[in-house]
């Protein structure tokens, strides 16, 4: 058994584990029964086979919001795999940001994303791999994925991790990849899976910031037919990070590279060790990983997930909203670096015993028809994308999407931003054949879990274009005007907030709880403050308009406007800078920035280029602004404060409306802002 465990699939991404024929077999890790858990409340079993039925959607929707107990403690006695009963459903308390769910309980996540699969049904295939390469999938049962994640588990305490740990795991889609982070699981370590796109010093930023004690990389990575130098990057990285004892290097490709003093050659590692780890009985409060997000200061904000909760609401919502069925393969393409890899290709679909796709490669590569040849190779049945590839795949045409069999899709999912209808009636009508359910879902890597989306509903229930619509179970919306007050009716905008807490929500900011309350507690007391507006329309659904602070959405990835200010002002000839979001037809959003660049500074086409390679070397090369406009000075109120706003007017063409400008210092400079950025574009006009 053992010499197969690495079997066809990882056996291919572990090449140095292919000659263990000789090893003795040895029997799975044992996994506990499910218990029966005290659930509060009685008189309710909301089973997730009941949400379908006619007429259960309003009266769980309503359960689920007059009584917390009675809906979510039967849910999670019967979803997941219990060590000891919770004894408390819930206790949470918004004035001090204190959120805690099914304590007492115990439980193993990687148990009940891995082990009780493989008892039922060792060799279904549990992950699907993608490879850059179309064509070259490779195919990982349950029982494989295990064996793999024991293994990496026991080379990870080998290497003195201990629960309580964190691991920095800086990878692409991979199997080996959602197998390190199962690892830390099964051991309680922590885990922070950092966007393997993000350069040395945002990636020693985060690794300091966790205190992590290793870091799991590849040796290098590939992504639409380019080489990523992964390690390169960690060596720079973790020169100026003191905690890394250990950096754990797998082989993605063939090449070389340098290894040095903290250097673990991984496979090598786990080739010596045992495929059976003892999963360690974590606290449904446990911390199970922390992900950073993007805030309106400078410092990315690390956001903690805990056990229980996190994965009973990552898996229900995967169940529901996408209609996944026993059989179905899961495709959703995001990075394992954002929260949608994480809740929606590693936890909900693993939790659920889902086949879930690992997708490698760009909507683009080798052509505009690759998401859509996978999707007929593959058998994709939900499809869960972003509405920048879906605009940009727009743009090629639709001979690309009907070149391919698109008839096993069921539901296609948007997700990362808001869509506009032209991309969402172009996924439903062409992708779809205006026979699959289209899912555009609201969520945040703070709630954990998708909080609003078309589905589920009742049977039948109208879904309309670029729209959300209705709350998950449990998530009650509400909108709020600028003095803080409740905003009634229909037909009406406001700030969005949710008035009662769920499982699925983050718990804290990773040292810094009273930053924690003030993001997300202060602004509108009694209330999680979501940091987006949003619309409620004549039937009560929900619209999401956009970012409400000083965060902007790049092709699904949130990034603070204070982040890029801070890499441009390391420049010394840039003593003022201001970022702002303005609308772009493939990106959503796109970076502009204005400069305030020093006489003595020379060449300001220079500067602007330095800036550039700047940016991209301190945080990522898609946070590099799309414009950058050289300016003589900033829109400054009497105190000194930048007034953003302005000049997003001024680059939206929006200045007929500037509002209030009284507060400006000197309010000439608005024509002096505006007559640089006409020749600015003049001058783009000239080039072409």
């Amino acid at each position: 058994m053992a010499a197969r465990s690495l079997g066809r699939g990882v056996g291919r991404l572990l090449g140095s584990l292919r000659g263990l024929s000789g090893q003795p077999a040895r029997p799975l890790c044992r996994v506990s029964a499910p218990r029966r858990a005290a659930s509060g409340p009685s008189g309710s079993a909301p089973a997730v086979a009941a949400a379908s039925q006619p007429g259960s959607y309003p009266a769980l929707s309503a359960q689920a919001a007059r009584e917390p107990a009675a809906f979510w403690g039967p849910l999670a006695r019967d979803t997941l795999v219990w060590d000891t009963p919770y004894h408390t459903i819930w206790d949470c308390d918004f004035s001090t940001g204190k959120i805690g769910w099914f304590l007492g309980g115990q439980l193993n996540v990687s148990v009940n994303c891995l082990d009780q699969h493989v008892r039922k049904s060792p060799e279904s295939v549990a992950l699907i791999w993608e490879r850059d390469e179309p064509g070259t999938e490779v195919r990982i049962t349950y029982r494989e994925l295990l064996e793999t994640t024991c293994r990496l588990a026991n080379t990870l305490k080998r290497h003195g991790v201990c629960r309580g740990d964190c691991v920095a795991i800086y990878m692409p889609v991979s199997p080996l990849a959602v197998a390190a982070m199962l690892a830390c699981a099964r051991i309680g370590a922590i885990h922070t899976v950092i966007f393997a796109g993000f350069s040395a010093v945002s990636l020693a930023g985060r690794i300091n910031d966790a205190k992590c004690k290793v870091v799991i990389t590849f040796n290098q990575g590939l992504r639409g037919g380019r080489v990523m130098e992964l390690k390169k990057i960690v060596d720079e990285a973790v020169k100026h990070c003191p905690t890394v004892q250990r950096v754990l290097v797998a082989h993605r490709t063939d090449n070389k590279v340098h290894m040095g003093d903290l250097d673990v050659p991984l496979e090598q590692e786990m080739a010596k060790e045992d495929p059976v780890c003892a999963p360690e009985s974590m606290g449904s409060e446990d911390m199970l990983f922390m992900l950073y997000t993007s805030g309106s200061t400078g410092m990315p904000k690390g956001i903690v997930h805990t056990q229980a909760g996190y994965l009973l609401y990552a898996a229900l919502t995967h169940k529901l909203v996408f209609d996944h069925r026993p059989g179905d393969i899961f495709g959703c393409v995001a990075d394992i670096g954002w929260i949608t890899g994480h809740s929606y290709v590693v936890y909900g679909p693993l939790c659920n015993g889902a086949t879930s796709v690992l997708f490698e490669s760009t909507p683009v590569y080798p052509n505009a028809g690759r998401y859509w040849e996978t999707v007929e190779r593959l058998k994709i049945n939900q499809f869960y994308g972003a509405p920048t590839a879906v605009r940009l795949l727009l743009k090629h045409g639709d001979a690309w999407v009907k070149k391919y069999d698109r008839s096993s899709l069921r539901t296609l999912g948007s997700v990362g931003e808001p869509i506009n209808c032209e991309a969402w009636e172009w996924l439903h009508r062409v992708v779809g054949d205006s026979r699959c359910t289209l899912v555009d879902t609201w969520w945040q890597t703070e709630t954990g879990g998708i909080c609003i989306a078309p589905r589920p509903s009742e049977e039948g229930a109208e879904i309309l274009p670029g729209m959300a619509m209705r709350p998950f179970f449990g998530i009650i919306p509400v909108l709020m005007d600028e003095k803080g007050s409740v905003v009634e009716g229909s037909n009406v905008s406001g700030a969005l907030c949710i008035s009662q807490a769920w499982p699925g929500m983050a718990r804290t900011i990773y040292g810094d709880h009273q930053r924690f309350v003030d993001a997300y507690f202060k602004a509108y007391p009694g209330y999680y403050f979501t940091g987006d507006g949003a619309y409620r329309t004549e039937g009560g659904y929900y619209q999401i308009t956009g970012r409400m602070d000083d965060v902007i959405n790049i092709s699904g990835h949130r990034l603070g406007t204070a982040e890029i200010e801070d890499a441009i002002a390391d420049h010394p000839a840039v003593p003022e800078s201001a970022v702002i979001g303005y609308p772009h037809d493939i990106k959503g959003e796109a970076a502009f920035a204005f400069i305030v660049v020093k006489d003595s500074a020379g060449d300001s086409d220079v500067v602007v280029q330095e800036l550039k390679s700047m940016v991209a070397t301190k945080i990522a090369k898609y946070a590099v602004p799309d414009e950058i406009l050289v300016v003589k000075r900033l829109p400054k109120t009497r105190s000194g404060k930048v007034m953003r706003r302005l000049l997003r007017k001024i680059i939206t063409s929006e200045t007929q409306e500037l509002g209030d400008t009284t507060t400006l210092e000197d309010p000439s400079i608005i024509t002096e802002i505006l007559s640089a950025y006409q020749k600015c574009k003049d001058k783009q006009a000239a080039a072409k």
